[in-house]
């Protein structure tokens, strides 16, 4: 066995580089969170070629006193902590001193800096060592140059992802700081480009207007609340405001963004139902709690932290989202609903549940239609005469245009035990044109009987079926809006007024990454510049409110992996179809019949765009089992 022996200063510098420095983006957060802790209110961040070649992040802080500069770029050298007791009340973002040593030592590194009323000082460092020092004029605080990064590590280059996957990551760092220190005024570029510019007046709402875009954040709720141990603050995006991902969730402890699972269910919680699968929203949430509850000495990268009041804490962002949508949310009168209540579906069936009485008679209202032309067979009938309420006489059978009367319950009941039973037959003998899809065959043809509130009521072979019209409408406009989108043969319409889209800027940077993709869809965006778009036309499968379908489709393609065209166009069209059928309507039996119709033809006549169920379908034998009748 090798002898032990003592490392380097040099190859040491170099692994702990290896723990703390894995990116770019880390060069930055470790830089920019000791401008912070050095009281800074103003901190600019500039970097080249995706931060590989060139970093540099300034800042008004306190300064580097001459004396210190050497001991800064030491290994465990920090002015944050002093003793062991100072471990676990820690109140600033970094502790542990090993930061600047760890960037010098795989990059080049600049330094410029000065102390108030003091003379400033630069000093140069290359692969962990120091190559000069000298006097320079230099303002109150901290410039920090960092110059091909991993220049000594070839092998660390190979396994960074692509340079906009780099960009993103260092945005995303910055987004996290600027959102947890409102206070300060942060400005990011890519080579002369500015990404980031946020105002430093403690305006939470007005920076994230800046992070995410001014649409988001009208659509946020603040929130404020506290208990005998936290205090937690903030902003939460609406329910219908939301992404694919977590990535939009910033837990914020004592001003460092942290990830915990924990949490994050808690705020899941606290929105309940009100997200739909797989969506999560857009929330901001500041966490002030004392430095003795946490233990942020965890991991390397001091975004994993341990909280000794972890369900205290749980329980009260829950209840504090929670509240906030119970405070929103209007309460409307159940008698006003009933006032309200949309007429029962055009020429329904009044049933009448007495014994021996079925009540056929159709309703006196009038078919709805938006067209200002109606067909003769829709036109509005004629006033009749009110019809008198005085009871039928169920001892005398009789038959007239209202009533049919049976002689007996008894023989009403006989008469359906009569009724044939389920055939077994195939409708593979159906008649079906060659333009049906498979499915068809599949779903019998349904013959209708009538509506009640949401749902067709129709039936096959004494088989009972009940069709969710909102979901079969849904799964019809999804299935016109796709075949159109698959086609590629989308019409455009001009706008007199060309509608300006402003976004934050990592959503800007993806996607600008999915424009190609998104011309395909016949929605077609021109840099604009500052983080924003130019619509010109738009495709005419977008009916009205043009600008938000477009923003909604937009937030689609957020944080969502590249795929087939085909899943893509599915996508779009059946966010369309939920946005172009928001909810039930008045349908004449002529309409209902051919939902039906239509439903047949589909690839997918049970299930919506979205999974949602079409229709439920309720055999003879489970209508005999649910009245208990054996026979």
């Amino acid at each position: 066995m090798p002898k032990i022996h003592e490392l380097s200063e040099t190859l040491t510098n170099q692994i702990a580089a290896g723990e703390v420095i894995e990116r770019p983006a880390s060069v930055v957060k470790e830089l920019v969170e000791n401008s912070l802790d050095a009281g800074a209110t103003r901190i600019r961040v500039d970097f080249v070629d995706s931060g590989l070649k060139q970093i540099v992040v300034q800042d008004n802080g306190t300064g580097i006193a001459r004396d210190q500069v050497d001991l800064a770029f030491t290994r465990h050298a920090t002015s944050k902590i002093s003793n062991e007791h100072d471990l676990f009340k820690v109140a600033t973002l970094g502790f542990r001193g090993e930061a600047l040593a760890s960037i010098s030592a795989v990059s080049h590194v600049e330094i410029l800096t000065a102390t108030k009323g003091a003379i400033g000082v630069k000093a140069t460092f290359s692969g962990g060592n120091k190559k000069g020092q000298e006097d320079a004029a230099a303002r109150e605080g901290t410039q920090i140059t960092v110059r091909d990064l991993f220049f000594n590590t070839p092998a660390r280059l190979k396994y960074l992802r692509s340079p906009r996957t780099e960009i993103m990551k260092i945005v995303d760092i910055i987004n996290r700081l600027a959102l947890g220190y409102p206070s300060v005024s942060f400005t990011l570029s890519n080579t002369g480009k500015v990404l980031l510019r946020t105002p430093g007046n403690g305006n939470l709402k007005q920076t994230v207007a800046n992070v995410y875009g001014r649409h988001i954040a009208e659509k946020m709720e603040e929130f404020e609340a506290k208990d005998n141990d936290f205090k937690i603050s903030g902003l939460m995006s609406k329910p219908e405001l939301t992404r694919s991902t977590r990535n939009f969730v910033s837990i914020l402890l004592n001003g460092r963004y942290i990830r915990n699972f924990q949490l994050n269910t808690a705020i899941m919680d606290g929105y309940g139902a009100k997200l739909a699968a797989r969506h999560y929203p857009i929330i901001v949430l500041a966490i002030q709690v004392d430095p003795l509850l946490v233990d942020v000495n965890v991991h390397p990268t001091k975004q994993e932290v341990r909280l000794s009041k972890e369900k205290e804490l749980s329980r009260l962002i829950t209840s504090t989202i929670s509240n906030v949508f119970i405070k929103k949310t209007e309460q409307t009168s159940a008698f006003a609903n009933l006032e309200n209540k949309r007429e029962t579906l055009v020429d329904q069936l009044q049933f009448n549940l007495n014994q021996n009485v079925v009540n056929t008679a159709r309703k006196k209202t009038p078919e709805i239609h938006e067209n200002n032309e109606k067909p003769e067979f829709l036109a509005k009938p004629k006033k009749l005469e009110q019809e008198k309420t005085d009871y039928v006489d169920l001892n005398i059978p009789r038959e007239d245009d209202k009533y049919i009367i049976t002689k007996t319950w008894d023989k009403n009941v006989l008469l359906q035990q009569d009724l044939r039973p389920f055939s077994n037959t195939l409708f593979d003998s159906e008649v079906i044109s060659s333009g049906d899809e498979t499915l068809a065959n599949n779903l019998p043809q349904l013959s209708y009987i009538g509506q009640i509130d949401t749902y067709i009521i129709a039936e096959n072979n004494s088989d009972l079926f009940l069709i969710d019209q909102v979901a079969a409408r849904r799964r019809l406009q999804f299935e016109k809006i796709y075949e159109m989108l698959l086609s590629k043969k989308i019409v455009q319409q001009g706008l007199l007024t060309p509608i300006v889209l402003e976004f934050g800027n990592l959503d800007f940077i993806q996607i600008k990454d999915k424009i190609d993709q998104i011309k395909q869809i016949g929605i077609y965006l021109e840099d604009f510049g500052q983080n924003s778009f130019i619509v010109r036309s738009y495709p005419t499968w977008i009916h009205n409110d043009v600008e938000e379908t477009i923003r909604q489709i937009l937030d689609g393609y957020l944080n969502l992996d590249k795929g087939k065209s085909e899943n893509l166009f599915k996508r779009v069209a059946a966010m369309q179809a939920k946005r172009d059928i928001s909810g039930k309507i008045n349908l004449a039996a002529a309409e209902a019949s051919q939902i039906l119709i239509d439903l047949r033809k589909t690839e997918d006549p049970y299930h919506d765009a979205d999974g949602r169920l079409v229709l439920v379908r309720m055999s003879e034998n489970e209508l005999k089992k649910m009245f208990k009748r054996n026979k």
